[in-house]
C-alpha cells in the first residue's frame, strides 16, 4: 500500500518544481532567522534569491555535525522557542550533543513521513506494531510511534530493554510488525530462544530495522532467526529522525527517499564535489519543509549512491542504496580503508559464527593492529581445540582475502560480548584513547 499516492508517485518534473519552490522558501527563512546560515551564505557570496534552479544548490556551503555542536543548544533554530513543541538530542558520546527542535507542523510532517515509511515496509492500519526503538531524547521511538498512529495501526510503546518481558508481550499480544535496531532484534531472538519461545510461532510478518549500518548477511540472519521479512529504514535526528527513506517490501532494491521533503545529493567525501546518479559517495541532505530546525546541505557521513529510476512498487522518488558505512566510522588499517559492515559481511558467511562481534584497533611499534572478537555458536564452542583453531584461521584468511588487511581473531564464548538495547558499539579504537 502507498500511503500518499499523490506525492509518492509524482512525475520527476512536478517533484523538482515543488523541491525548488520549497528550497527557495527555506533559504529565505534561514537567511533571515539563523545567524549561522546568514554568515555561511554571505561568506560564499550567495543570496537566497540567487538560487533559481536545483543545480544552484551546489553553490551553497555544507553544514556539518560540528557546526551543530558549535551552535549548541538552540542557535540553529529558525523559529522562536515559544513555537518549539519538541526537543530531541543525540547522546553526546562523541562530543557536544546535537540538539534538534520541532514545531507542531514539524511533528505532523514527521508523522506523515513515518506513516509512509511503515506502509512501504509492509504495515497497514490492521497491524499491531511492537516498537522496540528507544523512547526519550533519541528520535527512533517517538518517530515510529507517531507514524504508527497516523497510519491507524495499533502501537505497543515497549521501547528498548526489559528484553524477556518483551518476549512475553510478543507472545501474548501477537504483534505483526517489529521495529528495532538490527542488533537488538537479534538480542530479542536470543532471549526468546533461552525462554523456549520460537519466533516461528509468533505473529510477525515484517520488521523495520535501522539506526545503525547493517549488512545483507545480517539481514539474512535476522530473517532466519525471527521468521519475518527484514526491511531497512534510514533517518537522522539532524534531518528529522527516522523516515527520511525506506525500502519497499515489494522490491527491497534501495530505500525510497521522500524527496518532497528532502533534497539528496552524493558528493566525493574528499573534494566535496557532486557526483552523478549511480556513483558511490557521501550522502548530503537538505531539508525543505522543516520549520524549527532546517538544515542546508548537511553532510551525513553515510556512504551510498542514488538511483532515480521508478520502482516496481509504483513509487517514483529516488532510491538510495543500503548504507555501506560511514566516513567517520571508517578505519584506516595500514593504509587500507575498512568499514565495520564489511567485516560483518565476512563473518556472517562463516558457519559457526554468531552476529555479535567487536573490532579493536591498537598501535604497536608504529604499526596498526586489528583484532576481531567474535562470538561463536554453542556447537562450535564445544569443538576440539584444533577445530576452533581452524575456524579462527578461516575467519582471518577470509578477512585478508576480502579486505586486504590482516586481523588477529579472538573467538569468544557464546553471549560474552555485551549486548546493546540501542545502537551496537562495534569499534574500540585505542589509537584515539
Amino acid at each position: 500500500m502507498i500511503f500518499n499516492i499523490e506525492y509518492e508517485t509524482m512525475p520527476r518534473e512536478a517533484l523538482e518544481s515543488i523541491q525548488l519552490r520549497r528550497l527557495q522558501a527555506t533559504l529565505s527563512r534561514v537567511y533571515a532567522a539563523v545567524p549561522f546560515y546568514r554568515k555561511q551564505l554571505d561568506d560564499a557570496g550567495v543570496k537566497p534569491g540567487d538560487v533559481r534552479c536545483l543545480s544552484d544548490l551546489s553553490r551553497l556551503p555544507f553544514t556539518t555535525k560540528q557546526d551543530l555542536r558549535d551552535n549548541y543548544p538552540f542557535n540553529m533554530f529558525a523559529v522562536p522557542m515559544d513555537n518549539v513543541v519538541r526537543i530531541h538530542a543525540s547522546s553526546g558520546t562523541t562530543g557536544q550533543p546535537t540538539v534538534v527542535g520541532y514545531t507542531a507542523r514539524d511533528i505532523d510532517t514527521w508523522a506523515e513521513l513515518m506513516a509512509r515509511a511503515l506502509s512501504a515496509g509492509g504495515a497497514t492500519r490492521g497491524d499491531i506494531i511492537h516498537n522496540a526503538y528507544g523512547y526519550g531524547l533519541f528520535t527512533g521511538g517517538l518517530g515510529v510511534h507517531y507514524g504508527a498512529e497516523k497510519l491507524g495501526a495499533s502501537v505497543i510503546p515497549v521501547s528498548g530493554g526489559n528484553t524477556r518481558r518483551q518476549v512475553i508481550i510478543m507472545k501474548d499480544f501477537g504483534p505483526s510488525i517489529l521495529t528495532a535496531t538490527p542488533s537488538y532484534s537479534l538480542h530479542l531472538a536470543e532471549a526468546a530462544e533461552e525462554m523456549g519461545v520460537s519466533f516461528r510461532d509468533l505473529n510477525f510478518r515484517f520488521g523495520v530495522f535501522g539506526a545503525e549500518p547493517w549488512s545483507e548477511s545480517m539481514r539474512r540472519e535476522i530473517e532466519e532467526k525471527l521468521h519475518l521479512k527484514a526491511v531497512d529504514i534510514y533517518g537522522l535526528s539532524e534531518v528529522i529522525g527516522p523516515g527520511v527513506s525506506i525500502e519497499c517490501h515489494e522490491a527491497q532494491k534501495g530505500l525510497h527517499i521522500f524527496e518532497d521533503h528532502f533534497i539528496p545529493e552524493i558528493i566525493d567525501p574528499e573534494t566535496g564535489q557532486p557526483l552523478p546518479w549511480g556513483e558511490t559517495g557521501e550522502l548530503v541532505i537538505t531539508s525543505i519543509t522543516k520549520e524549527a530546525f532546517p538544515v542546508i546541505r548537511y553532510r551525513t557521513r553515510d556512504i551510498t549512491s542514488l538511483n532515480p529510476e521508478p520502482c516496481i512498487c509504483g513509487r517514483t522518488m529516488a532510491r538510495m542504496n543500503k548504507v555501506s558505512g560511514r566516513t567517520d566510522d571508517m578505519l584506516i588499517i595500514r593504509g587500507v580503508n575498512v568499514f565495520p559492515s564489511q567485516i560483518e559481511s565476512v563473518l556472517m558467511e562463516i558457519k559457526g559464527v554468531e552476529p555479535h562481534y567487536q573490532l579493536e584497533v591498537d598501535r604497536k611499534d608504529n604499526l596498526d593492529i586489528l583484532t576481531v572478537r567474535v562470538e561463536i555458536s554453542d556447537a562450535a564452542f564445544s569443538d576440539e581445540v584444533k577445530e576452533l583453531q581452524r575456524l579462527s584461521e578461516t575467519i582471518g584468511n577470509n578477512i585478508k582475502e576480502t579486505l586486504g588487511v590482516s586481523a588477529s581473531v579472538k573467538l569468544a564464548e557464546p553471549k560474552t560480548i555485551a549486548r546493546s538495547e540501542g545502537k551496537a558499539a562495534r569499534v574500540i579504537d585505542r589509537r584515539k584513547l
